[in-house]
């Protein structure tokens, strides 16, 4: 491949300006760029057949036309509704006009067909072509454009795309009958000069690259092919009706070794033989297939259950230049690490739960969830690829790593999914007397940050016992706020109980966080004394608890009939003095 500035003659027909390239090395020899006869292209991982003027796979190892699954476009032919560039306008235009017109049988498209491969260890993109013609043209020229289409649709066309800085263009001619091919690179560009010296920007610039023949190749048929050979329209083909090449896309400096690039739209346009790119283009075919050695990766969160607002932290290695990810801003780049989160999703997925990194090129990659938050924990970690030699995997060693390997054209999803652990409390209520005696009819009222939660108060059943789950992990106030009959709550202070534990009430056994809370039996004390005879003796009566303090309605008046009465007694040592006067 050398790059050189065009040295532009004209030839004999006014309307046909030829090429006329002669390209120096360095070290001063001449070389044209056309190509010879050689197997394959190097590094072809199929080793296709693109300079043999055939289509069937003529050694072992190859493959050709009839051995790939190729792209395929069909042509209106030998028809005045065939579409073509409408004569007459400049090749530097944006958006040319295309409208019907019957071009001659040797210039008429019938069949163009594509196929396109990239070698996984030099990430180099190979792109074969091959066109069949209404009638043979010995020596044939044609254009390939490669459009990206970033501008979108021109306005005045439902199908081509705008030309956009960075498009290119292969002039390929067929020479000596189609035995030799000459290629020439040229790039559409919105600054600089121009191939055709008298046209401004935006247009085809003039620096071309001519290639050699280890970055392309190409042949005509010389002879006849039969129907039975010919996988691309099934019709039998006299010599020179066929033409195929194929060429190093890293060699034609059109999608460079280690970068990514795409392109939407691949437009074929037939020329005049002899003529250069910019004049007497005759037919056109549009064929919408993407050629890229770039694949594409999307990292998803999903949360059981689904929709919860959680923040997850991940790491990855799709950082190189030519890779744009969604959650990327224009002053924070999210590629190395980024944050999903599941908020409010049930079946579907949203941006925010998802990271989709395009214009990924061939290689291998790792993304890496970070420490799982409080409350969850890694269920399971999933990759579907979609294309051929496309992977993801889950490393065994590194649970939250996925391993995944990009390849052209490829996708690959990875989904993580964690489960929200949930944890459970279960609170026993018992009698200081001793654990075997559960009592049932305590309330509790349960408390989230100073919140009740749902349900609460509790009250405990026949067993003694509440229990309540689906709890967020975290801490949580536990109250007593009233006994069971005939007991006395032992602490009114609210209890923190911190939940980390997966767990369910109906766990056996259960694994949640229990405890155990104590009440008092409580005693009703009553004392009385009464005088057998009206008139007769008089009591009094002083009931106290051991700090000498007098309970319930001690001490009673000096009376004929008296009785103290203290209810609610905890265990304990009461005394109580009865004076009977004489």
């Amino acid at each position: 491949m050398v790059k050189h500035n065009v040295q532009r003659r004209w030839g004999r027909r006014r309307d046909a300006m030829t090429l006329g390239l002669v390209v120096v090395t360095a070290a001063g020899a001449a070389v044209l760029g056309a190509t010879t006869a050689s197997a394959v292209l190097g590094g072809s991982p199929s080793n296709f057949e693109a300079n043999d003027g055939n289509m069937i796979v003529d050694a072992p190892v190859n493959n050709d036309w009839a051995s790939v699954d190729f792209i395929h476009v069909t042509d209106v032919s030998n028809s005045t509704t065939d579409d073509s560039f409408t004569p007459g306008q400049k090749q530097d235009s944006t958006c040319p006009d295309i409208s019907g017109h019957k071009n001659s049988p040797k210039d008429d498209f019938t069949d163009v067909a594509s196929y396109s491969e990239t070698n996984a260890t030099t990430n180099d993109t190979y792109l074969y072509g091959a066109t069949i013609r209404y009638a043979a043209n010995g020596n044939a020229s044609e254009n390939v454009e490669l459009k990206q289409g970033m501008n979108g649709l021109c306005a005045n066309s439902t199908t081509l795309y705008a030309r956009t800085p960075g498009d290119k263009l292969i002039a390929i001619d067929y020479l000596g009958g189609g035995s030799s091919v000459m290629f020439h690179v040229l790039t559409w560009v919105d600054g600089g000069s121009c191939f055709v010296s008298a046209d401004s920007p935006p247009c085809w610039g003039s620096d071309v690259l001519t290639l050699t023949q280890a970055g392309a190749e190409g042949k005509a048929s010389q002879s006849a092919i039969l129907a039975d050979d010919n996988p691309i329209n099934g019709k039998a083909l006299v010599a020179g009706q066929f033409a195929e090449f194929g060429v190093n896309l890293a060699a034609a400096d059109i999608i460079p070794s280690g970068s990514c690039a795409a392109f939407a739209q691949t437009l074929w346009e037939s020329r005049a033989s002899g003529s250069s790119f910019v004049s007497s283009t005759k037919d056109v075919a549009i064929e919408n297939h993407t050629i890229s050695n770039c694949g594409e990766v999307k990292i998803i969160k999903h949360t059981n259950p689904r929709g919860v607002d959680q923040d997850f932290s991940f790491t990855s290695t799709l950082t190189g230049d030519e890779v744009t990810c969604t959650l990327d801003t224009d002053t924070v780049d999210t590629k190395a690490s980024f944050t999903l989160n599941d908020n409010g999703n049930t079946t579907t997925d949203s941006a925010a739960n998802t990271q989709d990194c395009t214009n990924v090129p061939a290689g291998s990659y790792t993304v890496t969830e970070g420490s799982e938050p409080t409350g969850f924990a890694l269920k399971s970690l999933t990759c579907v690829a979609d294309g051929d030699g496309a992977s993801g995997s889950q490393d065994d060693a590194v649970d939250e790593q996925a391993n995944i390997t990009v390849t052209a054209n490829s996708t690959v999803t990875c989904t993580y999914v964690n489960q929200q652990e949930l944890g459970a409390i279960k609170i026993t209520k018992t009698s200081t007397k001793g654990s075997s005696v559960t009592l049932a009819g305590a309330k509790f009222s349960v408390k989230s940050g100073g919140t009740a939660i749902t349900g609460s108060p509790f009250t405990t059943g026949t067993d003694g016992t509440f229990c309540v789950d689906n709890l967020l992990f975290g801490d949580y106030v536990v109250t007593e706020t009233q006994a069971p009959d005939g007991y006395a709550i032992d602490t009114t202070t609210g209890q923190t109980i911190t939940v980390d534990d997966n767990a369910k009430c109906s766990d056996d056994p259960f694994t949640g966080e229990a405890q155990t809370f104590t009440d008092t039996p409580l005693t009703d004390l009553k004392v009385t004394a009464d005088s057998e005879a009206d008139g007769g003796t008089k009591s009094k009566i002083t009931c106290v608890d051991s700090t000498d303090d007098g309970i319930g309605n001690s001490p009673s008046s000096n009376d004929e009939h008296v009785s103290v009465t203290a209810n609610g007694l905890a265990p304990g040592t009461y005394t109580c003095t009865v004076v009977v006067d004489p």
